[in-house]
């Protein structure tokens, strides 16, 4: 009776021992993994670290290898050269000339002359946007160039102009265009400059004055001369559209992933009497498209939008 005693607490102390052991397994098991994250690797791999996750592809590229421009006279370098004249050699956009090192230059080196193309047209407003980005999109590129808005705004008289919605009705609709053929395709887009500050600067040159007779620009142009309250008023109510549309732009962009604008920089730029036509004193001339070319270039590279 004694020795069957005896031997059943040993068997007893022996299951207890194996149950320990068993429960220890499986605590070390446990903290194991929770020490590594959770994600051991391999089975065998010995390392006893997580495998970092990779990191998603940046959605901007900085360095696209195809341009296409889209907008009006200032991408085509109207009044850059000969009067009243595009010039589309010197655009800031995809220029070819050296004094100019248009954006695509900057992008692509020699590649520029056969990866861009030009489909602004000159006098096009927000309405010709869509159009434009039809034939930009044919040639599938990479980077569209955008600078469109100045002629909403310059029209014969300010109850003429643009509204603000059909602005951004207009714009919205030019996207969504480009996006039904080339969803991947960047977008750069320029602010509209200071059309005030271009009246300030050319109103001081009586050539650009004859010039402006032709029909440049009325709303703020017309009678350039004239102080009084009206011009005043006129010229005011020029200046809150074009910043109004460069609002839409700005907002319109901001809610596609692959479209950046200048940050304002094309308005805030200070054009002087060296960045203006020689014919108008009011386009840009080879000076002054070189500057946008700058500015473009600065936005397009920079590292986050």
């Amino acid at each position: 009776m004694g020795h069957r005693t005896d031997q059943g607490t040993r068997n007893r102390r022996r299951r207890s021992r194996t149950a320990l052991a068993v429960l220890t397994a499986a605590v070390v098991g446990v903290a194991g993994c929770d020490a590594v994250g959770g994600d051991s690797g391999p089975s065998g791999s010995g390392t006893g670290q997580a495998r970092p996750s990779p990191k998603p592809a940046p959605v901007w590229d900085t360095s696209p290898g195809s341009v296409a421009a889209v907008g009006d006279s200032i991408t085509r370098g109207f009044d850059a050269c000969t009067v009243l004249s595009d010039c589309p050699e010197v655009s800031w956009a995809t220029g070819t000339r050296a004094d100019v090192n248009s954006l695509a230059v900057r992008l692509l080196g020699k590649q520029a002359v056969r990866r861009s193309w030009n489909h602004a047209v000159t006098g096009a407003r927000m309405a010709d946007l869509a159009g434009q980005m039809t034939r930009a999109a044919a040639h599938r590129p990479q980077l569209v160039a955008v600078m469109v808005g100045a002629n909403d705004a310059c029209r014969s008289t300010t109850s003429a102009m643009t509204s603000v919605a059909d602005f951004r009705t207009q714009f919205e609709t030019a996207m969504r265009t480009l996006r039904a053929k080339l969803p991947k395709a960047q977008v750069y887009v320029a602010s509209i400059p200071d059309l005030k500050r271009l009246w300030s600067e050319g109103r001081t040159n009586p050539l650009g004055k004859q010039v402006w007779k032709l029909g440049i620009c009325p709303s703020m142009l017309g009678d350039a001369d004239a102080l009084d309250a009206a011009a005043t008023l006129r010229r005011n109510t020029v200046e809150q559209r074009v910043e109004d549309y460069n609002e839409v732009l700005r907002a319109v962009c901001a809610k596609d992933r692959r479209c950046r604008t200048d940050g304002g920089a094309v308005h805030a730029y200070r054009f002087g009497t060296e960045q203006l036509s020689h014919w108008d004193w009011f386009h840009p001339s080879v000076n002054g498209q070189a500057r946008l070319a700058e500015i473009a270039y600065r936005a397009v590279t920079a590292k986050s939008g």
